[in-house]
């Protein structure tokens, strides 16, 4: 194999497999990128055998052929080189790469290309998902996906696929982030339910973010499965995941139906207040005292070692003291991640969940996040 490629047509694509490289592996093979000569372009692919990376930028084939080379690496030393400049890539014996952009040359171990797993291909395309709807989905529940894999089930976002809507679903346990768009399929009459790995939501949205603005708009991500993987193609990239199996929760039965108080907030102050109290929060529960009463809402925390810190916002609450104890990170994650300037706050009693919703929700969207009370 031969071939010549520029920087900048190849940088972005291999930078883009590195989230799913499995470094620390006990099949070496899984460290290495896989670079094949396709019809003027070169094809990579990376795997860590539960998640899976397919892309391609256009180069000069000089000789056809395969390679694979340590996925770090390689992009590093393509990263070192000068902008705007060719790189030569060309297969050595014993499946060495030689690596030549003007002066420079590199010469790296690679392994024989036999060795690379075979990743699964998508037979059908389920539907079409504008790339934007699919990224804010993503961005507004991501963070509620459990980190863990004790309970293999959480450790995922549910995808749910109905003819005239697209809902999100993620949950810790602790918080539930819900997000509901509507949007017409015109190919699907049934509900479609999948659970994506937290590991290929992350690479998702990194395929979604690099995307152009303007160009969120009128991209489509093709969606399928089969009975084992989940793929997801967007210009020209593939990224193919292991489905999760498992129950989701009931989520519905989570979402609050009588938290009867409610209080108005401007995002930033209140984003900004949480921040500053969390200074001095606990550094294992970070969790802060949240006190409703006579048309003021106080923050505060509290930390043996540090001290502690208050501040009160005005609000149009005239109910009966309330107080309430959160998870500071929670509360940061959804302000975070909501794009209205003013949040809506739905509270019940002390021992009940707290449910935060956009203030002006967007006629086709709708976003709750539900967070469980903490003891204080």
């Amino acid at each position: 194999m031969e071939i010549t490629v520029r920087k900048s047509d190849i940088v972005n694509e291999v930078l883009l497999t590195q989230g799913v490289v499995e470094r620390k592996t006990t099949i070496p093979i899984l460290a290495n990128l896989l670079i094949e000569t396709g019809e003027d372009k070169i094809n990579f692919a990376a795997t860590d055998l539960d998640l899976g990376i397919k892309s391609s930028c256009p180069a000069k084939i000089l000789e056809t052929g395969s390679i694979t080379t340590p996925a770090k690496n390689f992009l590093e030393i393509i990263r070192s080189l000068p902008p705007d400049r060719e790189i030569k890539i060309k297969k050595l014996e014993n499946s060495w790469a030689q690596i030549k952009c003007g002066s420079a040359t590199f010469k790296i171990v690679g392994l024989p290309t036999d060795n690379f797993p075979t990743l699964p291909a998508c037979e059908t395309d389920l539907v079409q998902i504008p790339a934007k709807i699919l990224l804010r989905l993503i961005n507004n529940t991501i963070f509620s996906v459990a980190p863990e894999e004790t309970r293999f089930a959480l450790n995922g976002a549910l995808l749910l696929l109905k003819p005239l809507s697209i809902t999100m679903v993620a949950t810790d346990g602790h918080r539930l982030a819900h997000i509901e768009k509507t949007h017409e399929f015109n190919n699907i009459n049934t509900e479609i339910s999948t659970l994506i790995p937290r590991k290929a939501l992350f690479e998702l949205q990194k395929i979604l973010d690099g995307i152009d603005e303007k160009d969120q708009e009128k991209e489509m991500v093709s969606f399928g499965r089969d009975e084992t993987h989940i793929f997801f193609s967007i210009g020209g990239r593939l990224m193919i995941a292991r489905m999760l199996t498992g129950q989701f929760p009931n989520y519905e039965a989570v979402i609050p139906k009588d938290n009867k108080e409610s209080i108005r907030l401007d995002k930033i102050d209140f984003q900004s207040a949480i921040e500053r109290i969390a200074l001095l929060a606990d550094d294992k529960s970070r969790s802060i005292r949240v006190v409703l009463e006579d048309h003021k809402l106080e923050i505060s925390s509290s930390n043996a070692n540090l001290g502690e810190a208050n501040e009160q916002i005005k609000t149009e609450y005239a109910g009966a003291k309330l107080e309430l104890g959160f998870n500071c990170k929670y509360l940061l994650e959804f302000l975070k991640a909501t794009e209205d300037h003013s949040i809506s706050f739905d509270f019940k009693d002390s021992q009940s969940s707290g449910l935060l919703r956009p203030a002006n929700e967007e006629e086709d969207y709708r976003y709750r996040y539900i967070v469980m009370p903490m003891r204080i």
